[in-house]
């Protein structure tokens, strides 16, 4: 693993400490503004824990599913003015998913438990298929995982880039994940990560935010074929590595 990559334990004294300070935090801003979690725990345990992982590293408690610029107009103080004035509002849910009306999160409850009934695979894709998939600028969970099925197959090559924090990495990432490069030292892990700029890539992150964000630099940088996941790895219903 790079040495330009910051790592914090999750384990340790000081961060335990900290997540709790952030559980108390999140739990005052919902009785606060009326607001409830999303059904998901682990949507909100992940949140949780990048809040904890951003005060440690940048002093404040920046939505993790954003890229920290270091610009005080742009970077996003959960809970966020977007999220209170527009997002929870109009659409029920902050972007980063935490924080719910009781009503989004009721409908949500139902859509999941929906999808967990009626959930199938589909067929496997042929080589077409797979890079049709691949010239899109965002595929979801179920195109991901058909993908992996094709590339164990040899029908494709494409390489899964992590975005999110070691951290993160470490506390769960997907499967068959090739690259790590985190948004806090694109840059420099992203030259040691060694990608070429013609190869397919898929980035990914914890909802897709900061992936996104990747996306464009690679874009910009010259890379070619970059898809972003779609609801990140809390969308993805595959298999995940652990530690």
């Amino acid at each position: 693993m790079s040495t330009t990559i910051t790592k914090i334990d999750p384990e340790s004294i000081e961060f335990k400490t900290e997540l709790e300070k952030t559980i108390k935090f999140t739990d005052k801003v919902c009785t606060q503004f009326g607001f409830t979690y999303n059904p998901d725990a682990e949507i909100n345990q992940g949140i949780q824990l990048g809040l904890t992982r951003n005060k440690l590293m940048h002093g404040k408690r920046y939505c993790p599913c954003f890229f920290i610029t270091g610009n005080k107009e742009e970077d996003r103080i959960c809970p966020c003015k977007p999220a209170l004035e527009h997002e929870i509002p109009e659409d029920g849910v902050c972007h980063c998913q935490i924080f719910c009306t009781p009503q989004y999160a009721a409908a949500q409850a139902k859509t999941e438990e929906l999808q967990v009934v009626t959930h199938q695979h589909s067929r496997g894709l042929s080589t077409e298929e797979c890079e049709f998939l691949l010239q899109k600028r965002n595929i979801d969970a179920d195109e991901l995982t058909s993908l992996f099925e094709a590339r164990e197959l040899g029908m494709v090559t494409f390489k899964v880039v992590d975005v999110r924090e070691w951290m993160e990495w470490k506390s769960g990432r997907i499967e068959g994940v090739d690259a790590l490069v985190p948004t806090s030292s694109f840059f420099q892990t992203l030259t040691e990560a060694q990608l070429k700029n013609d190869e397919n890539l898929v980035v990914y992150c914890h909802v897709g935010s900061r992936s996104a964000h990747c996306q464009r630099i690679l874009t910009d940088m010259g890379y070619l074929k970059v898809s972003n996941l779609v609801g990140g790895i809390v969308a993805y219903h595959g298999k995940i590595t652990r530690g």
